[in-house]
């Protein structure tokens, strides 16, 4: 009986010695925070977890140091592992105003918005997560806006490269007639200028046989004023 007594006081002494030891990590993990030297803080709320892996204070102020350290996938994680189990409301809205700021920096607008919105319904009076409510609202409006002109103006760039595609297939077609157009002129002068030796030579026989004509045609009218009578003078 006395052994069994011993045991349950030396559990009884680690888990207070735990305890003690955790509570000061944090401690010192908090003093290094409010320096900004949240690599340290996070060192000690490690350390902090080491002794209770449960402690919510440990996990949220790892949270916060990982959020100060742009660590926003490891901080998110930490921050929905928290809100998962939480009953207390005022502790679940903290938890979801702080998961809405790390939304915002990874510019998840969509989980950001949600999360401010589910904080808000825990806490309905809280300034600060109205005001970035209404931010991460303006933000994703700006966002939908400019998506929607880079697509526009994408449709615009597609719809001109169609229109240049169309144009170009158009010369190409324009340029292959007029090549087809010229080749056929080009063979046809060539076929006229290649004439047979045998119209050659009638085309000369005849040319000889119209000078011919004319010279005879020039010969009887000489004939014909020779023929004339002249009056005599008086």
């Amino acid at each position: 009986m006395k052994k069994v007594i011993l045991i349950i006081m030396v559990t009884v002494s680690f888990i207070g010695l735990n305890a003690q030891n955790e509570r000061k990590e944090i401690r010192k993990g908090n003093k290094e925070y409010n320096d900004s030297a949240f690599s340290k803080a996070e060192l000690h709320f490690r350390k902090a977890l080491e002794k209770n892996p449960n402690s919510d204070n440990a996990n949220f102020n790892l949270g916060n140091s990982l959020y100060k350290q742009n660590q926003f996938e490891p901080a998110i994680s930490k921050y929905e592992t928290l809100a998962a189990h939480e009953t207390d409301k005022n502790k679940l809205a903290t938890y979801y105003y702080n998961l809405g700021n790390t939304y915002f920096k990874s510019n998840k607008l969509d989980k950001c918005i949600e999360a401010y919105k589910q904080s808000l319904r825990l806490n309905s009076s809280d300034i600060d997560t109205k005001h970035n409510l209404l931010l991460a609202k303006q933000m994703q409006q700006q966002q939908q806006q400019q998506q929607q002109q880079d697509q526009d103006k994408n449709d615009k760039d597609k719809n001109d490269q169609d229109k240049n595609k169309d144009q170009k297939k158009q010369d190409q077609k324009q340029d292959q007639e007029q090549k087809q157009q010229d080749k056929q002129d080009k063979e046809k002068n060539k076929q006229d200028q290649n004439i047979s030796k045998e119209d050659a030579e009638r085309l000369l026989e005849a040319m000889e046989q119209d000078e011919k004509d004319v010279m005879k045609k020039v010969q009887d009218q000489k004939a014909l004023v020779k023929k004339i009578p002249v009056e005599k003078e008086w």
